[in-house]
């Protein structure tokens, strides 16, 4: 694998210098790592830019899909102290771990427009004062449900407490196998030991009043009443409103489950949206989406996702590179992006932007959820936050597969990230 990273990067630099076509010798080139689904409105993007600044030229540089190959591609760029790349889109648990390397944007005029963006976001991408990424895009858990099972069942709105979702889970799912579906449960959701389940168990943790694993003052917090209850909560559906394999489900396993008809309720992301409604779905037109539960109504969480925009410190022309990343996160941008893509933006006001809700009329429903985000803590931790989620999601794995308590799992837990942190713990 390390090879083969290697031999891609030597290809990205190659492919990088021949792409770039003969220009003015005062003209600046900023180069974009970009991949994912992400290549062709960045491209976009960069169009617009260029018509407003013709001064400077900004080619696109095409990435691994795959976010763990593009981190270890990134990271060589960042070792070699390359100039090649100036702008790097990054993942939203990626800033901490990638500080050393980027600039703070608050030196190029960010504080002027930063307030415009989420806060959750933000501080995600702030560390010790320096905002070292512009918020792009973004993502958050959300609850999806059928209406027409809900109003066939006699429910009128969606659950708000974890409570009143398991009543309505195990309601609908016994109504559905006496009608023959032997295959129809309740509550689908992502119990792999990955990264998904990190962000599932978090949203279960913080909607209880457990904290965030970490907080904000490098004290670990998860070894708590409330963390126990919810952990003991959710171990408490498998085989029961969920299916014994959801502890092996991903997104894309979960959603294939739901959209053929097969669930009453999905915890996933923005994007299982449009899909539900594809011409080939058997839920088109059947379902809606909510924030997801908590212990007591109005305490719903969400954990936050999505992408950022970064500029090396390595960078010739960190000016025009700033001025670009700033362009691409701005109002305008972000508009296009997600009218023409779908895309959520990063800025609170395009959630009640007309031409935005004409196109995306769901996006309305997105903003509080969007507001309330709770993040990782990617940045608190760095550089050692992928030690810490592995450690915090196999051992809530642990408590779903019935290997341990969670009071147990929770306890050792919070040993385990002080030996790798050094943190205290709280």
């Amino acid at each position: 694998m390390k090879r083969l990273i290697k031999i891609s990067l030597f290809s990205l630099l190659i492919i990088s210098l021949f792409s770039i076509p003969l220009l003015a010798q005062d003209q600046e080139i900023v180069t974009i790592a970009v991949g994912g689904n992400s290549v062709d409105s960045a491209k976009e993007l960069a169009n617009m830019y260029m018509e407003k600044n013709p001064e400077t030229n900004v080619e696109i540089l095409e990435t691994p899909s795959s976010s763990t190959e593009r981190l270890d591609l990134y990271l060589q760029f960042f070792e070699a102290k390359s100039s090649e790349v100036d702008v790097y889109t990054v993942d939203v648990v990626w800033p901490g771990i990638l500080a050393d390397h980027l600039i703070d944007f608050n030196d190029y005029g960010a504080e002027k427009i930063v307030d415009k963006h989420f806060d959750a976001i933000v501080e995600n991408n702030t560390l010790d004062g320096r905002l070292i990424a512009m918020p792009w895009y973004t993502d958050g858990g959300l609850l999806y449900y059928r209406t027409d099972l809900l109003e066939e069942y006699g429910y009128d709105a969606p659950p708000k407490t974890w409570d009143k979702l398991e009543e309505m889970a195990a309601t609908i799912q016994a109504g559905e196998r006496e009608k023959g579906n032997q295959d129809f449960w309740g509550f689908l959701w992502q119990g792999n030991a990955y990264e998904g389940l990190t962000c599932d168990a978090l949203e279960w943790v913080a909607s209880h009043n457990g904290g965030q694993i970490v907080n904000s003052n490098k004290e670990i917090t998860i070894y708590n009443d409330q963390a126990i209850k919810a952990i003991d909560r959710a171990a408490s559906w498998v085989g029961e409103i969920s299916p014994p394999s959801v502890t092996g489900l991903q997104e894309e396993s979960s959603r294939h489950i739901w959209q053929n008809g097969n669930a009453a309720f999905i915890r996933n992301w923005p994007y299982i949206y449009s899909l539900g409604n594809s011409e080939d779905s058997a839920i088109k037109g059947k379902f809606d989406v909510s924030p997801l539960p908590g212990d007591e109504p109005g305490m719903s969480a969400s954990t936050l996702g999505g992408w950022q925009l970064a500029v090396s410190k390595y960078s010739q022309n960190k000016e025009a590179a700033a001025d670009v990343a700033m362009f691409m996160a701005s109002e305008k941008a972000q508009k296009y992006r997600a009218i023409e893509e779908s895309y959520n933006p990063t800025i609170k006001s395009l959630y009640e932007d007309e031409e935005v809700l004409a196109a995306r009329p769901f996006f309305e429903d997105l903003y509080g959820v969007f507001m309330n985000a709770v993040p990782r803590p990617s940045t608190v931790t760095a550089p050692n936050y992928n030690e810490v989620s592995t450690s915090f999601f196999q051992s809530v794995h642990s408590v779903l597969n019935g290997e341990q308590e969670a009071a147990e799992a929770l306890g050792n837990l919070q040993y385990e990230i002080q030996d790798i942190t050094g943190f205290e713990i709280k």
